[in-house]
């Protein structure tokens, strides 16, 4: 039952996470091995694991490719990256000065920063993925819906932040965040009864990104534990086809 159980998962992973040729060539190992054990050839638990693992690698990449693109976070409603607070409170007046245009670019920019350095995170994924032990895949097969994004958090958070806040700041220099962000907080000081702009915006932007990539993951996967009784045997009748022998 906990076999079959793995074997579902590691399917619904595949289905929701094929990418280019490339990815789907690993998929279809991974399908070989999930057929011989349908079809009652026995595998070891290892080998049944390290499917686990391709398949959660071409998951993360998928993921980290979907924010990378132009538009990735700008266009996605749900990680866009907003203005800050200290923005937010003056953007009316900024706007009432004619600064709207400013704002717009500002924002813009931000998410454009944090989709350069979105790519970053592929290696470190990896990485986890392949320092995975039996123990720490058990606990994603059986452990709640986000299990496996609380691992990546867990051994990739740090060490993303310390990768993705110098090249952040980079392409905001390159993008015209920084510039901009000094024309609007000149402007703001100019405006009467109005605060002058104070944050960290290298790490405003870092981590507004950092979220952004790990709701994308946690969003696969809550797409690849959703009615998996139902999803699987489509999967399988499609894949496979008849198991008659």
């Amino acid at each position: 039952m906990k076999l079959r159980k793995l074997i579902v998962f590691v399917s619904l992973i595949a289905l929701v996470t094929i990418g280019p040729p490339s990815a789907q060539a690993k998929l279809g190992d991974i399908f070989k091995g999930i057929k011989k054990t349908l079809e009652g050839e026995k595998l070891s638990e290892n080998k049944i694991i390290q499917g686990l693992k391709e398949a959660l690698q071409i998951g993360t990449g998928n993921a980290v490719k979907v924010v990378s693109d132009v538009d990735g976070y700008y266009k996605n409603s749900t990680i866009r990256i907003p203005l800050p607070g200290a923005v937010q409170k003056v953007e009316k007046a900024l706007r009432a000065v004619g600064y709207g245009p400013k704002v717009d670019e500002f924002e813009l920019s931000m998410n454009r920063a944090a989709e350069k350095a979105a790519p970053e995170a592929k290696a470190l994924f990896s990485g986890a993925i392949k320092q995975m032990a039996f123990s720490d895949a058990r606990k994603i097969l059986q452990g709640q819906d986000n299990e496996a994004t609380l691992y990546f958090k867990d051994k990739t958070s740090n060490r993303l932040h310390e990768i993705f806040k110098p090249i952040v700041h980079r392409v905001m220099s390159e993008v015209g965040v920084t510039q901009t962000y000094q024309s609007l907080d000149a402007k703001v000081r100019s405006i009467p009864f109005t605060d002058r702009l104070s944050f960290d915006l290298d790490n405003y932007v870092t981590d507004k990104a950092l979220d952004g990539l790990f709701l994308m993951v946690a969003e696969e996967e809550r797409k690849i534990r959703e009615d998996p009784t139902a999803r699987v045997t489509d999967l399988l009748k499609e894949v496979f086809g008849s198991k008659s022998r």
